[in-house]
Protein backbone atom coordinates (compact mmCIF):
# COMPACT_ATOMS: atom_id res chain seq x y z
CA UNK A 1 0.00 0.00 0.00
CA UNK A 2 1.36 3.60 -0.87
CA UNK A 3 1.48 6.44 1.40
CA UNK A 4 -0.73 8.60 -1.37
CA UNK A 5 -3.22 10.56 0.34
CA UNK A 6 -6.98 8.97 -0.46
CA UNK A 7 -8.99 9.92 -3.12
CA UNK A 8 -12.15 12.12 -2.50
CA UNK A 9 -15.68 10.09 -2.08
CA UNK A 10 -17.91 10.79 -4.57
CA UNK A 11 -20.20 13.23 -4.90
CA UNK A 12 -23.43 11.56 -3.19
CA UNK A 13 -25.53 13.38 -6.11
CA UNK A 14 -23.63 11.70 -8.96
CA UNK A 15 -23.80 8.36 -6.83
CA UNK A 16 -27.59 8.29 -6.60
CA UNK A 17 -27.73 8.75 -10.03
CA UNK A 18 -25.35 6.32 -11.02
CA UNK A 19 -27.70 3.85 -9.06
CA UNK A 20 -30.60 5.02 -10.54
CA UNK A 21 -29.18 4.28 -13.66
CA UNK A 22 -28.02 0.72 -12.50
CA UNK A 23 -31.32 0.14 -11.27
CA UNK A 24 -33.38 1.35 -14.50
CA UNK A 25 -30.60 -0.76 -16.58
CA UNK A 26 -31.74 -4.07 -14.21
CA UNK A 27 -35.05 -3.39 -15.21
CA UNK A 28 -34.62 -2.64 -18.99
CA UNK A 29 -32.38 -5.51 -19.37
CA UNK A 30 -33.43 -8.47 -16.69
CA UNK A 31 -36.83 -7.41 -16.29
CA UNK A 32 -35.99 -6.93 -12.25
CA UNK A 33 -34.60 -4.68 -10.45
CA UNK A 34 -31.96 -4.79 -7.91
CA UNK A 35 -31.78 -6.83 -4.52
CA UNK A 36 -29.08 -8.62 -2.20
CA UNK A 37 -30.92 -11.23 0.18
CA UNK A 38 -31.89 -13.55 -2.15
CA UNK A 39 -28.33 -14.45 -3.05
CA UNK A 40 -28.20 -15.24 0.02
CA UNK A 41 -30.59 -17.27 0.34
CA UNK A 42 -29.83 -19.29 -2.75
CA UNK A 43 -26.39 -19.52 -1.08
CA UNK A 44 -28.39 -20.95 2.11
CA UNK A 45 -30.62 -23.25 0.16
CA UNK A 46 -27.06 -25.09 -2.18
CA UNK A 47 -25.33 -25.38 1.28
CA UNK A 48 -28.35 -27.15 2.90
CA UNK A 49 -28.98 -29.32 -0.25
CA UNK A 50 -25.55 -30.69 0.20
CA UNK A 51 -26.11 -31.48 3.83
CA UNK A 52 -29.96 -32.58 4.52
CA UNK A 53 -31.29 -32.65 0.54
CA UNK A 54 -34.08 -35.04 1.33
CA UNK A 55 -35.25 -31.89 3.88
CA UNK A 56 -34.70 -29.22 0.60
CA UNK A 57 -36.58 -31.17 -1.59
CA UNK A 58 -39.28 -32.27 0.92
CA UNK A 59 -39.71 -28.18 1.70
CA UNK A 60 -41.99 -26.42 -1.57
CA UNK A 61 -40.73 -23.08 -0.96
CA UNK A 62 -37.06 -24.43 -1.43
CA UNK A 63 -37.73 -27.51 -3.31
CA UNK A 64 -38.41 -25.45 -6.64
CA UNK A 65 -34.97 -24.12 -6.26
CA UNK A 66 -33.85 -27.40 -7.52
CA UNK A 67 -36.54 -28.45 -10.14
CA UNK A 68 -34.99 -29.87 -13.17
CA UNK A 69 -31.66 -30.05 -11.84
CA UNK A 70 -31.56 -26.32 -11.45
CA UNK A 71 -28.94 -24.79 -9.89
CA UNK A 72 -29.87 -22.00 -7.43
CA UNK A 73 -26.73 -19.97 -7.74
CA UNK A 74 -26.74 -19.82 -11.73
CA UNK A 75 -29.12 -16.28 -11.34
CA UNK A 76 -27.85 -13.37 -11.74
CA UNK A 77 -28.35 -12.03 -8.14
CA UNK A 78 -25.88 -14.14 -7.15
CA UNK A 79 -23.26 -12.35 -9.51
CA UNK A 80 -24.66 -9.22 -8.38
CA UNK A 81 -23.85 -9.92 -4.75
CA UNK A 82 -20.16 -10.97 -6.07
CA UNK A 83 -20.11 -8.36 -8.60
CA UNK A 84 -20.66 -5.66 -5.69
CA UNK A 85 -18.03 -7.21 -3.34
CA UNK A 86 -15.49 -7.34 -6.11
CA UNK A 87 -16.13 -3.73 -7.21
CA UNK A 88 -15.86 -2.71 -3.14
CA UNK A 89 -12.60 -4.65 -3.01
CA UNK A 90 -11.21 -2.97 -6.20
CA UNK A 91 -12.90 0.04 -5.70
CA UNK A 92 -10.66 0.71 -2.45
CA UNK A 93 -7.74 0.02 -3.47
CA UNK A 94 -7.69 2.00 -6.46
CA UNK A 95 -9.00 5.24 -4.38
CA UNK A 96 -6.32 4.26 -1.68
CA UNK A 97 -8.71 3.42 0.70
CA UNK A 98 -8.35 -0.24 1.67
CA UNK A 99 -6.85 -1.24 4.86
CA UNK A 100 -7.64 -3.59 7.92
CA UNK A 101 -9.26 -1.51 10.56
CA UNK A 102 -12.33 -1.24 12.64
CA UNK A 103 -14.50 1.67 12.82
CA UNK A 104 -15.83 2.27 16.17
CA UNK A 105 -16.09 4.88 18.68
CA UNK A 106 -13.90 5.19 22.01
CA UNK A 107 -16.28 4.05 24.34
CA UNK A 108 -16.94 0.36 22.61
CA UNK A 109 -14.60 -2.04 22.03
CA UNK A 110 -13.77 -4.40 19.29
CA UNK A 111 -15.53 -7.01 20.56
CA UNK A 112 -18.66 -5.37 21.24
CA UNK A 113 -18.67 -3.88 18.02
CA UNK A 114 -18.46 -6.70 16.31
CA UNK A 115 -21.03 -8.07 18.54
CA UNK A 116 -23.99 -5.66 18.16
CA UNK A 117 -22.86 -5.48 14.07
CA UNK A 118 -23.51 -9.19 14.09
CA UNK A 119 -26.45 -8.66 16.02
CA UNK A 120 -27.68 -5.65 13.85
CA UNK A 121 -26.62 -7.92 10.58
CA UNK A 122 -28.75 -10.93 11.68
CA UNK A 123 -31.71 -8.88 12.82
CA UNK A 124 -31.96 -7.30 9.05
CA UNK A 125 -31.46 -10.72 7.96
CA UNK A 126 -34.20 -11.90 9.39
CA UNK A 127 -36.15 -9.02 8.59
CA UNK A 128 -35.09 -9.19 5.15
CA UNK A 129 -36.57 -12.69 4.67
CA UNK A 130 -39.63 -12.30 6.50
CA UNK A 131 -40.08 -9.06 4.18
CA UNK A 132 -39.22 -11.17 1.13
CA UNK A 133 -36.75 -8.29 0.07
CA UNK A 134 -33.70 -6.75 1.75
CA UNK A 135 -33.27 -3.07 1.33
CA UNK A 136 -32.09 -2.85 -1.82
CA UNK A 137 -35.03 -4.89 -3.20
CA UNK A 138 -37.70 -3.84 -1.14
CA UNK A 139 -36.60 0.18 -0.61
CA UNK A 140 -34.74 0.77 -4.21
CA UNK A 141 -36.65 -1.76 -6.58
CA UNK A 142 -40.07 -1.64 -4.99
CA UNK A 143 -39.89 2.35 -4.04
CA UNK A 144 -38.86 2.45 -7.81
CA UNK A 145 -42.08 0.66 -8.80
CA UNK A 146 -44.15 2.50 -6.35
CA UNK A 147 -45.10 -0.09 -4.30
CA UNK A 148 -47.02 1.06 -1.18
CA UNK A 149 -45.39 -1.62 0.82
CA UNK A 150 -42.38 -0.56 0.02
CA UNK A 151 -42.44 3.11 0.53
CA UNK A 152 -44.18 1.68 4.11
CA UNK A 153 -40.71 -0.49 4.50
CA UNK A 154 -38.58 2.23 3.84
CA UNK A 155 -40.21 4.89 6.12
CA UNK A 156 -40.34 2.22 8.59
CA UNK A 157 -37.08 0.73 8.33
CA UNK A 158 -35.69 4.62 8.78
CA UNK A 159 -37.74 5.47 11.81
CA UNK A 160 -36.21 2.10 13.28
CA UNK A 161 -32.87 3.24 11.87
CA UNK A 162 -33.10 6.82 13.64
CA UNK A 163 -34.20 5.10 16.91
CA UNK A 164 -31.60 2.67 17.45
CA UNK A 165 -29.14 5.90 16.59
CA UNK A 166 -30.71 7.41 19.88
CA UNK A 167 -29.91 4.28 21.82
CA UNK A 168 -26.08 3.35 20.66
CA UNK A 169 -24.82 6.97 19.69
CA UNK A 170 -23.33 6.94 22.92
CA UNK A 171 -20.69 4.10 21.81
CA UNK A 172 -19.75 6.58 18.84
CA UNK A 173 -18.43 9.50 21.21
Amino acid sequence: MSNEKPKPYWSPYMAGLGLGLVLLLAFVIMGQGLGSSGAFARLEYTLLHTVVPEHIESNPYMAHYFEDGANPLSNYLVFLVVGVLAGGFISGITANRFKKSVDKGPRISVKARFFLAFFGGSLMGFGARLARGCTSGQALSGGATLALGSWAFMMMFFAGGFLGAYFLRRQWL
